[in-house]
């Protein structure tokens, strides 16, 4: 009978902090070894991405709220001006009531735009995090352990030619760049001048 796997089957052999025992497939080879280093660049664009996308799902929420908020102000000035007949201008937040009726009939703006400064301000504080993080992992003496995975047959890599063409072609001597049915040009050989003996005095 087969059980079905459970999350402490699949998770049997592994551990979050020493990769040491990890049970890979027999057809691959695991290679256990340090990181060295990694880029600081890219750790502080990572970092920027979700600093951004982390304060863009705030910012929408602030935005929100703060749409909410002006509606709920403007709702409790106008019950108390009604109530006890004072003027609006008189209660709290009374001299911003023309920016409190600004938010909330233009809040189809107002959401996205908090959203996208907080997203922004989020980015610049991902981007500087992400880079000292990358700059204090690369300074420090102690490395986390990776395991990479290789596949335990590998293809022969493709021999190239060990001349170009073309530089094949300009160094072929006269023979080999003949054509293929035409024959060899006989080529003449000078004999050997002979020397004549010199008369005896």
């Amino acid at each position: 009978m087969i059980r079905p796997p459970t999350l402490r089957r699949i998770l049997a052999g592994r551990r979050l902090g020493d990769p040491v025992d990890l049970v890979v497939d027999p057809n691959i080879r695991a290679v256990r070894g340090r990181l060295a280093a990694v880029s600081v660049r890219a750790s502080s664009g990572a970092g920027a991405w979700v600093g951004f996308a982390l304060g863009l799902v705030v910012g929408m929420l602030l935005g929100g709220v703060l749409v909410w908020f002006a509606g709920a102000v403007l709702d409790w000035q106008r019950d108390l001006a009604f109530t006890f007949g004072v003027a609006r201008r008189l209660l709290p937040f009374g001299d911003q009531l023309g920016l409190l009726r600004d938010i909330q009939a233009r809040w189809w703006l107002v959401v996205p735009g908090t959203g996208l400064v907080v997203g922004m301000l989020g980015a610049v504080v991902g981007l500087l995090l992400g880079g000292i993080l990358g700059a204090a992992y690369n300074r420090s003496p102690r490395h986390a352990l990776v395991v990479v995975e290789l596949p335990r047959q590998v293809a022969p890599p493709i021999s190239e030619p060990a001349t170009r063409p073309s530089v094949a072609a300009a160094v072929a001597t006269p023979e080999q760049s003949a054509e293929p049915g035409a024959p060899p040009k006989p080529t003449r050989r000078r004999a050997p001048a002979k020397r004549t003996p010199k008369p005896a005095s």
